[in-house]
């Protein structure tokens, strides 16, 4: 039905908090490169206005560190734009914080936590290789 894929990694020993955190923060990212992505707001029955999500299902992996990292340098080579979350992240509180403390790391110190991407799905399949279905 989709020639792209949405897919979200995270790094498999974090806190089940971080990981809804995490999953909500780099979801966001990804709407905001892809509005199109979002379809038409829902109605119940009774007539109650609700807002509209996403018209493609978001595949949630984990992997641990070491790969997450792969995952990260295959996006930047292929030259994917992905959203990102570092480790650091979690002790900043708010955008501004978070973009600073971000901006400390290149790709080869970077501690992620999480990477979000949508692409053609051969490409999300080949930049996520190592990665297994999030349980």
């Amino acid at each position: 039905m989709f020639d792209t894929k949405f897919a979200i990694v995270l790094r498999e020993d974090l806190a089940v908090w971080q990981k809804l955190n995490v999953t909500a923060f780099l979801t966001s990212g990804i709407v905001a490169q892809f509005p199109q992505i979002i379809g038409e707001p829902y109605r119940d029955r009774a007539g109650n206005l609700f807002n509209p999500l996403s018209i493609q299902p978001v595949i949630v992996l984990s992997a641990d560190a070491p790969t997450l990292s792969i995952i990260h340098r295959r996006a930047l080579e292929r030259g994917v734009t992905t959203s990102a979350y570092v480790e650091e992240m979690f002790s900043t509180g708010h955008d501004v914080a978070n973009r600073a403390v971000f901006a400390e790391f290149a790709p080869d110190d970077a501690r992620m936590v999480g990477i979000a991407l949508r692409a053609e799905k051969k490409l999300v399949d080949k930049i996520t290789k190592g990665a297994r279905m999030h349980a």
